[in-house]
């Protein structure tokens, strides 16, 4: 067997970690010494996630939240074998991915440092085939030769500069991202925050006309260009709510960058009548 570390971050996902477990059984045959491993940093997990995990053979690491980005470098640094394959808790990879795994490891080409593979959402006992599609994702990497990046909560697995070539692995990462609409927008909202204060602190702004065109964009993309209407109601849902985060996003950010002109423009007024009374207080 391939020597490869299954790299996973976690916190409460009882409900599909299972799944995950077991679609990687095959990439870890043989346990640690002979085969793979399974490398979990969880954080802070009460609903026997680590328990699971345990049974399952992993090594559980207990950590703080350290965010999207850290929280899964450190998942990735405490991996041992020679190829890293990064999970999220709701990701199994179908029976044709994990071949198309197990068979690059076995090949091993020099050339080649990490391979992309297609995630694709399942929604009430459906893919959705055209909405968010393709969504390739690098996961399957050498070790030594990645890092996670990006912006928060978004991260992206990152090959360094001169690591080498990446290729596509056939099959699908299936992703079991919520298990209703109404639980994906409250997720939305967070993720809006958070992006928004990561893009405030890299110098991006927003603005009213942002909020007013952003989302319907965001919405036609996804049904006009990426075809989501041919996924039924699931793809128009799915769409909808992708231009329900952009338009929440852009609200925060816009609120930000609104607050921040507005201390600008206060402050030479400040400062002017601060001058005014040293120059009084002088005479």
């Amino acid at each position: 067997m391939p020597a490869i570390s299954i790299s996973i971050v976690c916190k409460n996902n009882i409900d599909t970690l299972p799944g995950v477990l077991e679609a990687v059984r095959p990439l870890i045959a043989g346990g640690p010494e002979s085969g793979g491993e399974i490398i979990a940093v969880d954080s802070g997990s009460q609903d026997g996630t680590v328990e699971l995990l345990e049974r399952a053979g992993a090594t559980v690491i207990r950590s703080a939240w350290l965010g999207h980005i850290k929280t899964k470098q450190l998942a990735l640094m405490r991996c041992s074998k020679p190829w890293i394959l990064c999970l999220d808790s709701d990701e199994p990879p179908d029976a044709e991915l994990v071949e198309s795994i197990l068979r690059a490891v076995r090949e091993d080409d020099q050339r080649i440092s990490g391979y992309r593979v297609n995630r694709k959402v399942f929604f009430a006992g459906r893919y959705l085939h055209h909405c968010w599609q393709p969504e390739p994702r690098l996961r399957l990497v050498r070790r030594g030769y990645a890092a996670w990046g990006g912006i928060g909560p978004h991260d992206r697995l990152e090959l360094l500069p001169g690591s080498g070539h990446e290729r596509d692995l056939r099959g699908t990462l299936r992703h079991d991202s919520f298990r209703t609409f109404a639980d994906h927008l409250e997720r939305q909202v967070s993720y809006a925050r958070l992006s928004a204060q990561a893009l405030f602190e890299r110098g991006e702004r927003s603005g009213v006309l942002h909020v007013m065109t952003t989302a319907p964009a965001a919405f036609l993309k996804q049904v006009v260009v990426k075809n989501a209407w041919r996924d039924g109601w699931r793809g128009i849902l799915a769409a909808a709510s992708t231009a329900a985060g952009t338009l929440m996003k852009h609200i925060v950010l816009t609120e930000m960058t609104m607050r921040e002109r507005e201390k600008a423009r206060s402050k030479p007024v400040a400062d002017n009548a601060l001058n005014a009374q040293a120059a009084r207080n002088e005479a």
